[in-house]
């Protein structure tokens, strides 16, 4: 009867140690499985920490890089600074010794104030002079000197003035202390001390200087009877700055009569000033006067 017990009972005996074992084998491959899990989490942490960690030292020194940059670059713009600094002085070095240099090759006496004021020896001419162009002087044939380097000014300033249908003509442009004294004289003889009301004593003339000129028309002629009253004074008045010229002696003056014929040349920048500034030459104090002697031959 137990032999038959067992026997039946055999495969079930199997079938549990069968099942024990595979419940063990599959309670030791989970603990294999946990292990090894529990393994990878801590080197996944480690290697977590160790990246980090390798983040935290890479911002610093991408902060480090960012600092040592913002330095390089203040000390960049702090050098540029300087060398703009360095540069604008140079230039202004440059341009105070090339303003120095105009100056002195500049003839001072050009922008001094002549009319009962200053004085010009006998000896004094121009360093340079040039012969006016025959067709703007009013007497044929009787050759006209004026200061080389105004010539051109002169005459670019009568063919706009021929082009604006006006007939500009030159009277008298530079004249010697000889001359002068000559011109006085004869004045006198006619005039007597009338004629210190519109004739400088030699040595005291505009003209002198090689930069003045006296205009007319053909109409006025010689004696620049109501000049004044013309076309071509009032285109003067309106256009003879933008040449360098000005009118020397206006109404109410305090040195000679009202002559509108009587214009001098001193430089496109003055000039312009004094048109815009509605003055005269005279208006200005000496000191104003030379700071423009370095650009009287400047176009603008």
């Amino acid at each position: 009867m137990l032999g038959k017990f067992k026997n039946k009972n055999i495969p079930l005996v199997w079938a549990l140690i069968g099942a024990l074992v595979s419940s063990v084998a599959l309670g030791y491959a989970y603990f294999l499985l946990d292990s090894k899990f529990m393994n990878s989490r801590q080197e996944s942490a480690l290697a977590i920490a160790e990246l980090s960690l390798e983040r935290d030292n890479l911002t610093k020194r991408i902060l480090g890089l960012e600092e040592e940059n913002r330095y390089l670059i203040e000390a960049l713009y702090s050098e540029q600074g300087k060398n703009r600094l360095f540069e604008e002085q140079i230039n202004e070095i440059a341009n105070t010794v090339g303003l120095l240099d105009k100056i002195r090759r500049t003839d001072p006496e050009l922008l001094q104030k002549y009319s009962k004021v200053y004085f010009l020896n006998e000896h004094y001419v121009p360093s340079e002079l040039g012969a006016v162009n025959s067709g703007f002087i009013y007497e044929q044939g009787r050759p006209m000197l004026i200061h080389a380097r105004v010539n051109p000014f002169l005459e670019q300033m009568l063919r706009e003035a021929v082009s604006d249908g006006m007939n500009l003509k030159i009277l008298s442009a530079f004249r010697s202390f000889d001359d002068q004294e000559f011109l006085k004289s004869n004045y006198k003889t006619i005039y007597g001390s009338g004629a210190n009301q519109f004739s400088a004593d030699q040595g005291y003339s505009e003209h002198q200087l090689g930069t003045a000129v006296d205009f007319t028309t053909v109409e006025r002629g010689a004696t620049f009877d109501r000049f004044e009253e013309t076309n071509e004074y009032r285109w003067l008045l309106r256009n003879a700055h933008r040449f360098g010229f000005v009118l020397s002696y206006p109404e109410n003056n305090s040195y000679y009569q009202f002559e509108p014929w009587h214009w001098r040349f001193v430089g496109v920048r003055l000039a312009t000033k004094l048109f815009n500034e509605g003055k005269f030459f005279y208006d200005l104090d000496q000191r104003e006067i030379n700071e423009y002697l370095a650009y009287i031959f400047d176009q603008s």
